[in-house]
């Protein structure tokens, strides 16, 4: 039998309004959250934030970044973060650091510590693990004159917000701007390094993103799988090259090996006559076919596919076809 949906009742109906009234209220206090924030970048903030970027920049060694309970989980994302964009950074759990994990912790790094109220004991020991041994650090809480704050070099002083939370308990909008302030420190950093996206790809190698940020050079076909003739060339022996390599394509050269055209099938359909096998491939072929250089992006040439609504693209070195990029390829390697 066709299974059918239960109906709403009153009941569930409440419940799920609430539920919905509930979530609204959660990402609009979070939002005003950011919106303090991000005024406070306008001010004050701004200058101590160019401070915490100047001072990671210089540093020689990675940074450490550490926290405990909800701004621990955040410590954490912001390291990974940092380290994905340039910035050599791991996580020390702060209550760990006391019991060995301070070994982990050279002279020339820079400490980043998270602590919403900056009074957490579990602390101490790399406080003054800090300044016993001259390891810059920065404070990122929401009380300045705390002894997180006292104790550090720049202080990242985030605005007081309320909680998302009814009770004004449950960090939510606290771990929010924290996850935030990361977020941009990592991006500041890695735009004054001058960051590049292949760089990028050299520390995400792989699943979707790593595919996306591969380079034609790693995906195209390549040597004796490349369909190629040159001018002058007789259609008959174009269409037996063409249906040899099976990508629905044949590359046209001049007598220096650049590209000078390509003839599709489509060019075909649309040259269809009598001659056409005795004709040459000067006649046929289409001029300037859209080319993507071998060191572009994976991303790059799928947006050029897609925009140009073809399925092949020819990859190039100096006007010279090195290689073919079927969207088929693309699809095989997650790209697409």
């Amino acid at each position: 039998m066709p299974s059918t949906k239960p109906l709403m009742t009153a009941s569930s109906t409440a419940q799920a309004d609430a539920a919905i009234q509930s979530a609204l209220r959660t990402l609009e206090v979070g939002a005003g959250g950011i919106a303090a924030l991000t005024s406070a970048l306008r001010g004050p903030l701004g200058t101590t934030f160019a401070a915490a970027v100047g001072l990671i920049r210089e540093a020689k060694g990675r940074v450490i970044v550490t926290g405990l309970g909800k701004s621990g989980h955040v410590a954490r994302k912001i390291a990974a973060t940092l380290a994905s964009t340039g910035t050599p950074a791991f996580f020390v759990h702060s209550a760990e650091a006391g019991h060995g994990d301070l070994g982990m912790i050279t002279p020339e790094d820079v400490i980043i510590a998270l602590s919403w109220s900056g009074e957490q004991p579990e602390m101490k020991s790399l406080v003054n693990y800090s300044a016993r041994f001259a390891i810059p650090m920065i404070a990122v809480t929401s009380n300045a004159d705390s002894p997180l704050g006292l104790a550090a070099r720049v202080v990242l002083e985030l605005p007081k917000a309320r909680e998302a939370c009814p009770h004004n308990l449950a960090p939510t909008t606290s771990t929010l701007m924290q996850a935030a302030i990361g977020d941009a420190l990592a991006i500041a950093l890695l735009e004054s390094r001058g960051f590049t996206a292949l760089e990028f790809a050299n520390f995400h190698p792989g699943g979707k993103l790593g595919a996306m940020l591969k380079l034609t050079s790693d995906l195209m076909r390549t040597g004796e799988a490349v369909p190629l003739k040159p001018l002058g060339t007789r259609m008959s022996d174009a269409l037996i090259e063409m249906s040899a390599k099976g990508l629905g394509c044949v590359l046209i050269v001049d007598a220096a090996g650049d590209l000078v055209g390509i003839i599709t099938d489509g060019d075909l359909r649309r040259s269809l006559r009598p001659d056409l096998l005795t004709a040459e491939v000067d006649e046929v072929m289409t001029r300037k076919p859209r080319v993507i250089d071998r060191n572009s992006l994976a991303s790059e040439a799928i947006e050029l596919l897609n925009s140009a609504k073809i399925m092949m693209l020819v990859v190039t070195e100096a006007n010279r076809p090195v290689g073919v990029l079927h969207l088929h390829d693309l699809l095989r390697a997650g790209v697409a």
